[in-house]
């Protein structure tokens, strides 16, 4: 690879005020990409409140980092919620671009019941509604957009984040589903999009050291922190899929994050590799047509 393997390439990543869409927007940034940043916070004190402690974070912290980075870095404040201004983005960056080599779908809310360990009948019913409007509807939402793109120029990578709660229980019912449901959704957009030269790959994530995280760990006492992978872990694999000129192999499959050093030969921050969760929950489930 050069040292900007990426340059030329556009990029959109989705929720990356913080966290691991801020990991993936900065790696791809240093790779040389333009990245359009989306997210809801526009300054830093409109992150949400975990334990009390507001999050620190905003779309254009992160445009800033990629530019500094030798990319080029566009913040976009916008909720996924709002189909409308999803699409206006889009139309943003064909105008802008005439192209879309990779979407990476990140966003997600995380609500403050998510974390309280309670049965699922014992949780507000908008719960189901918050864990698969953004998360599962808005991923599938951008990749429509990212779709209509991506056939025209006959190629483009869509990757969707997800977790191994999609085969295995972690945290609650509504939860569980929605990481399912990305899962397969990825799967079907690929035997859909094969024949269009567009691949779609969804990423299984280890503990991640995100801002909200390291929160959480100051206050749970079983959060254990020393397997974890770092954002800008995430952020390199990311970059080494989209720089992976076999990707199509790889389409519709589900990936652990961990096990990409093992095919790209990347570390994570201070060269170590994290280790794959496999052992832990097992191969994720690869559909079949």
């Amino acid at each position: 690879m050069t040292d900007k393997p990426l340059d030329q390439k556009v990029a959109i990543v989705t929720g990356a005020s913080r966290g691991v869409g801020k990991g993936i927007a900065i790696e791809l940034g240093a790779a040389g990409a333009t990245v359009y940043v989306t997210g809801r916070s526009r300054r830093a004190d409109d992150g949400p409140v975990v334990f009390d402690e507001r999050l620190p974070g905003s779309v254009d912290a992160t445009a800033a980092e990629v530019t500094a980075l030798g990319g080029h870095g566009v913040a976009v404040a916008l909720d996924h919620r709002d189909d409308d201004a999803v699409a206006a983005l889009f139309e943003r960056v064909a105008r802008e671009h005439g192209r879309l080599d990779v979407l990476v779908n990140n966003a997600y809310l995380v609500p403050d019941s998510l974390l309280s360990g309670l049965p699922f009948w014992e949780m507000p019913l908008n719960l189901w509604d918050e864990m698969t409007d953004v998360g599962v509807r808005s991923h599938y939402v951008s990749a429509v957009f990212a779709a209509r793109q991506m056939t025209r120029q006959g190629h483009g990578l869509i990757i969707n984040t997800s977790s191994p709660g999609g085969a295995n229980f972690s945290m609650t019912t509504a939860y569980g589903a929605g990481k399912a449901a990305v899962d397969r959704m990825t799967f079907d957009m690929a035997h859909e999009l094969r024949q269009h030269n567009v691949a779609v790959v969804a990423l299984w994530l280890g503990l991640v050291s995100t801002e909200r995280t390291l929160v959480a760990a100051r206050h749970i006492p079983a959060f254990d922190l020393s397997t974890t992978e770092t954002p800008r872990f995430i952020g390199r694999g990311v970059v080494a899929l989209t720089a992976d000129q076999r990707i199509m192999t790889l389409t519709g499959h589900v990936l652990y994050s961990a096990e990409l050093p093992e095919r790209y030969s990347f570390t994570d921050e201070h060269g170590r590799r994290p280790a794959s969760r496999r052992g832990q929950f097992g191969d994720p489930i690869q559909y079949r047509a």
